[in-house]
């Protein structure tokens, strides 16, 4: 009896920190980080403004997890380029696993293109040392593959960028998108139509598709 009890205030907790992040989505969105209020992501929480800063203290602790979340959902869905894989098979996961992420969760997309764009201060750290070391290291895993032969001796930073610029692009200008396409939301077969298209565009542009 004693661990079901245990259990329940951890998954009250879980689902409380989920609709507070949810929410505070939407308003960093809207109103951007200095825009957007605790107040406001409670109110869209439905929850009272003191529950929301029991688990977060403050709007910038509430922002950093949006961030963290992001960053840490990126790195489970493109974090297992393997040299084993070989070229072909590492950008048809790393371009379907973008696409994916950006056609499923498009907000947290959002949040971090606005934070790059508006310089980054809440990111410097990272930026620094995360995000380098992964894109560094990927590099180096494509660029062993270029000085072996196995694709065209592409930049392999500047690739990386492509990929991940290109795929983003349905997440961040999703409203654009739309707009031109003349619809009110993406359908089920536009992810796999875009990835499709993505991957065979740049494997043959990488020498990896006759």
């Amino acid at each position: 009896m004693k661990k079901h009890h245990e259990k329940k205030p951890k998954k009250i907790r879980a689902i409380s920190i989920n609709k507070i992040l949810s929410s505070a989505q939407d308003e960093f969105i809207l109103q951007g980080y200095k825009g957007a209020t605790v107040q406001a992501i409670a109110d869209n929480a439905g929850m009272p403004k003191a529950n929301v800063l029991y688990y977060f203290k403050n709007k910038e602790n509430i922002y950093h997890a949006v961030l963290e979340q992001t960053l840490n959902m990126w790195d489970e869905g493109i974090g297992d380029i393997l040299p084993e894989d070989g070229p072909k098979l590492a950008i048809e996961k790393f371009v379907k696993a973008k696409i994916t992420m950006s056609f499923t969760y498009p907000k947290t997309s959002k949040i971090y293109a606005l934070e790059i764009i508006q310089g980054a201060q809440h990111l410097q750290g990272l930026t620094r040392t995360y995000l380098n070391t992964w894109v560094q290291e990927k590099a180096k895993i494509f660029q062993c593959w270029i000085d072996n032969s196995q694709m065209q001796p592409v930049d392999p930073v500047n690739l990386i960028f492509l990929i991940w610029s290109s795929t983003q692009h349905y997440a961040d200008f999703d409203n654009q998108i739309l707009t031109i396409m003349n619809r009110d939301d993406y359908k089920e077969d536009d992810i796999t139509h875009v990835t499709n298209f993505l991957t065979d565009f740049i494997l043959r542009g990488c020498g990896l598709k006759q």
